[in-house]
């Protein structure tokens, strides 16, 4: 180092103009370009921009060579950089190097940080009772803290977060403009003096100080109270994971029966306690995106049981902010922390809403004074074949980009109905947003809207390409149609779904496509869900598809799988219900003839080729899930009892590329007749699926020569059905390709919509 300083001389000076793009603001980059610039005693200066940071660095060409090293090599833990360009000239005769104020660019833009968990440096001065920020309960630094969920506009500065209001104390500001120091230009500093406040509210008046409210909140879990917690991103719902009593009534009062909670471990080794834990779970639960990873219960534990209601997989974060490892140092134990709303509508953000939304659940409230500008869920994730596959992409993902394959113009993917997420891309990014929730009420609709407007002024994106759901009752199809000056374009459903795929995982010829989820408006007018097509980024061809099956009642099939059980049924022994009646004993006769009347006659009784809609009807044959709490509950409880060690399978008809399943229904009801368990029922039901699927994507591709497969739609959420079919398709010669960055389910549509109107309006 000595030696390329002691190169500086004036007669070999010269300059570089560094411009970087992608995650750079927000995570110490500045900070760190300040140090190596020290390190080879190079002048200049740099800034953030609306468009990301510019340098200008001059010096000894040999210390310039190894500063863009570094610069490249040796980023802070949670920058990245997408794009870098770099200029010669000539020396401008810098005397030092300094840290500029920022400066805005009309027109340019800067990927944000997602949120991200407090970091071991700040969770150890946390508890280090000689520091200055001792059982603070905001602290973070350049590598950790708020990001997203505080911003208001780029450039990432503290005028533009809600930690606006907060006037640093001389000690926070000397950190902050302290080069060697960790927090030098961390935007959110504070401490106890000069920054946010905990504040809790129980049944005595108002309580302040910040671990006077740890204390209280402790002690009302312990109590067997129910908390509602201000966090990062929203508020959460609390209680003692291992008590019966309080989460049956967390349940009743939130109205939400059957889905299981998430719980919060206070560390690794209590998460060993609870869970089998891979190496792999083990690094993604303590990452800096903190994720809830579904895991596999250890048998026994103490978890009341109406937190999962009898699943074998349970919900599990850690602490990430840190108000959370005071409260789990405090209280010790196993917490739900179940998303703070109303159910099916976006989270409860400020304290004002809390009161009054949540005041009807929770007995207390533990609360602060930093606003949350941009509400965010907690993400979830599972591990399926070795690889992380994200469920709900939100804090610690969102709004990180996706890279793009080619340059793109403005466009914006509005989504589908539920599990809502929009796109919009811009040159080499697509901007998928945080989860948004089921566009079938006015609040999240309304959070929906103003999130895209927050999108596209945040990433100065004004789109004049608009995709949208070929559904004509959509809401997000309505949002589309209300958009002036726009080209409009409808997009299939399952093309979606499978160019999602594509893109992710940077496929661009042709593939077998197979997406199977619960719905999805079809180019006939039918409701498509268990597809196979050809397809690329322009356009697909449906080759096959499972049998057309009618349900009676139409969307009440969704949530009553004995409707679909009977159609089936139906479809397999005509009118004579007697035959089948003993497997739909708890139908009322009344109820029977109706649905045969529909069925007959066509009444309200849809055609449908989901393949969801069959796992429905198995489960409710087998009487698991007759009727559903949520979306999806029938397939999530079928997986459940698998029996593993059973290698049989059920049969399907295949004729050209239409799956028949009738020879499975057979079995199935010959097995039930038989009285064969109904763990073994559901082992050969996937054992049977997962050949059939083989057998489909082998005679097309007998016929097409195309060897790529992507898997995606909500039921390859399946771990166990994924699992074998990737195995399978691979020994067989197939290129097998699964989501993993964007959900498989509905949640990564609106990814495929964007990449199929580039290719169709403006490529």
């Amino acid at each position: 180092m000595d030696r390329l300083s002691n190169a500086n001389s004036k007669d070999n000076l010269t300059r570089r103009i560094i411009e970087t793009k992608g995650i750079v603001q927000g995570v110490g980059f500045r900070p760190f370009v300040f140090q190596i610039a020290k390190r080879y005693g190079l002048h200049g200066w740099v800034l953030n921009t609306s468009g990301g940071v510019l340098i200008e660095v001059e010096g000894a060409e040999e210390s310039l060579h190894a500063f863009l090293d570094d610069l490249t090599m040796q980023l802070p833990p949670l920058a990245k950089i997408d794009t870098i360009s770099v200029i010669e000239a000539e020396a401008a005769g810098y005397q030092d190097f300094k840290i500029r104020q920022s400066q805005a660019q009309p027109g340019k833009y800067v990927s944000i940080s997602p949120d991200v968990g407090t970091c071991a440096d700040c969770q150890r001065e946390l508890m280090d009772s000689t520091d200055h920020r001792y059982g603070y309960p905001f602290i973070n630094c350049t590598n950790c803290g708020p990001r997203f969920s505080i911003i208001t506009d780029i450039p990432y500065d503290r005028q533009f977060t809600s930690m606006q209001r907060f006037q640093m104390c001389d000690t926070c500001s000397q950190e902050y403009t302290d080069p060697d120091d960790r927090r030098f230009h961390a935007q959110p500093n504070a401490c106890a003096q000069c920054g946010p406040q905990l504040t809790f509210m129980g049944g005595t008046p108002l309580q302040v100080i910040n671990g006077e409210a740890i204390k209280l909140t402790a002690q009302a879990l312990q109590e067997g109270k129910i908390l509602a917690i201000k966090g990062l991103g929203g508020f959460h719902l609390a209680c003692s994971a291992t008590d019966e009593t309080t989460v049956a009534e967390l349940r009743r009062r939130k109205h939400r029966y059957g889905k299981a909670m998430a719980v919060m471990m206070k560390d690794l080794e209590q998460a060993a306690r609870y869970c089998e834990l891979s190496a792999t779970e083990e690094k993604l639960l303590v990452s800096p995106r903190r994720p809830i990873v579904i895991l596999n219960q250890r048998q026994g534990t103490k978890i009341a049981s109406s937190v999962t209601f009898g699943l074998p997989t349970l919900g599990v974060m850690l602490p990430y902010t840190p108000l959370h490892f005071l409260l789990l140092d405090s209280y010790r134990e196993p917490l739900v922390m179940t998303s703070g709303n109303i159910s099916e509508e976006p989270l409860v953000s400020s304290n004002e809403e809390a009161i009054v939304k949540l005041g009807v659940i929770a007995d207390c409230f533990l609360m602060h004074n930093r606003d949350i500008v941009n509400k965010i869920d907690d993400s979830v994730t599972r591990i399926i074949a070795g690889r992380e596959a994200v469920i709900r992409r939100a804090r610690g993902y969102a709004p990180e980009p996706l890279l793009l394959p080619e340059q793109l113009p403005e466009i914006l993917g509005c989504g589908p109905e539920q599990k809502n997420t929009f796109c919009l891309t811009r040159d080499y990014h697509a901007f998928v947003s945080q989860h948004i929730g089921d566009l079938d009420n006015l609040p999240t609709l309304e959070y929906y809207e103003r999130m895209i407007d927050f999108y596209k002024h945040i990433f100065r994106i004004n789109p004049r390409i608009v995709a949208h759901d070929l559904h004509p009752a959509y809401l997000s199809t309505h949002y589309a149609q209300s958009i002036g000056n726009a080209q409009l374009l409808g997009v299939q459903h399952h093309h979606a779904h499978i160019v999602s795929c594509m893109l992710e995982n940077g496929v661009t010829d042709q593939v077998i496509g197979i997406a199977f989820d619960g719905t999805g408006y079809g180019t006939d007018g039918n409701l498509w869900g268990g597809e196979f097509l050809l397809a690329d980024y322009r356009s697909f061809t449906r080759l096959g598809h499972f049998k057309y099956v009618r349900m009676p009642g139409g969307e009440k099939a969704i949530k009553e799988p004995y409707r679909m059980a009977y159609g089936y049924l139906y479809s397999l022994f005509g009118k004579d219900t007697r035959t089948f009646q003993k497997y739909l004993d708890t139908i009322e006769d009344e109820e029977l003839l109706i649905m045969a009347q529909q069925m007959d006659k066509h009444i309200n009784a849809p055609l449908t080729s989901s393949c969801a809609r069959l796992f429905d009807a198995v489960s409710a044959l087998i009487n698991i899930a007759r009727i559903v709490r949520y979306e999806g509950e029938a397939a999530v409880r079928l997986e459940s009892i698998i029996d593993e060690g059973v290698i049989d399978f059920y049969d399907f008809d295949l004729q050209g590329y239409i799956l028949d399943p009738a020879p499975l229904l057979k079995g199935v009801y010959n097995d039930l007749a038989n009285n064969i368990v109904p763990s073994t029922i559901a082992a050969k039901f996937h054992n049977g699926l997962i050949k059939a699927i083989s057998n489909v994507c082998r005679r097309i591709s007998n016929h097409t020569g195309v060897k790529k497969v992507c898997l995606s739609g909500g039921v390859f959420q399946n771990a166990f059905l994924l699992k074998g079919l990737v195995k399978r398709l691979t020994k067989e010669g197939f290129s097998v390709f699964w989501q993993q960055k964007v959900p498989a389910n509905d949640g990564g549509i609106s990814l495929g919509q964007v990449m199929i109107a580039h290719y169709n309006l403006s490529r």
